[in-house]
């Protein structure tokens, strides 16, 4: 998408046109590197399976498993709760599931963000029809005041206000995935 004046959507947030840095890049990877740190400590002498749930979450996933200091498989999921709206639709539909076998294994779901729970419900009722020996949830960012159902998520980067956020993964309309920090879309 471009503006009337050529520039892209993402100069335009990169410029604060419309958008507010909220994480920066270097806040948000000294924030991966500690719950690495923490996981790799939780998980010391296993090699637990992280599912990247996409599309939003592949960057986080990328830069969380370059930090592990253990052994570790990857797959993904998609799921979609948004499709291009900035409210979630109330409804899960899962588009792609887990192609490893998960069966008695660490599960270790990654999440770009957590804001109405219906996604992690969905995920978790899906991947306990594998019998996964444990399933557990790392968000980069929680969305406090968003809850529509109970979950857990066991390790949490970052607790933000309940705003529409881009960036770092995060789109609007597929757009905006490729910026460095995370924005609150003003207005």
């Amino acid at each position: 998408m471009r503006t009337m004046a050529g520039q892209s959507e993402k100069q335009r947030a990169e410029a604060g046109d419309g958008y507010r840095l909220m994480l920066s890049p270097r806040r948000i990877q000294k924030r991966i590197k500690e719950l690495a740190d923490e996981l790799s400590r939780d998980y010391r002498g296993r090699v637990p399976v992280f599912i990247g749930v996409l599309n939003g979450g592949f960057i986080f996933l990328a830069d969380l498993i370059r930090h592990l200091q253990i052994d570790c498989e990857v797959d993904f999921m998609k799921i979609s709760s948004y499709g291009d709206e900035t409210m979630t639709s109330g409804w899960v539909k899962l588009l792609k599931d887990v192609d490893c076998q998960i069966e008695g294994r660490d599960v270790i779901v990654v999440e770009d963000i957590v804001d109405s729970g219906l996604s992690i419900q969905f995920l978790h009722r899906r991947l306990q029809r594998f019998r996964p020996k444990s399933v557990k949830y790392v968000a980069l960012l929680l969305k406090e005041g968003a809850a529509r159902v109970p979950y857990c998520v066991d390790y949490v980067g970052f607790r933000i206000p309940n705003k529409f956020v881009v960036g770092y993964g995060l789109d609007q309309a597929q757009l905006l995935r490729n910026l460095g920090g995370i924005y609150v879309k003003e207005g």
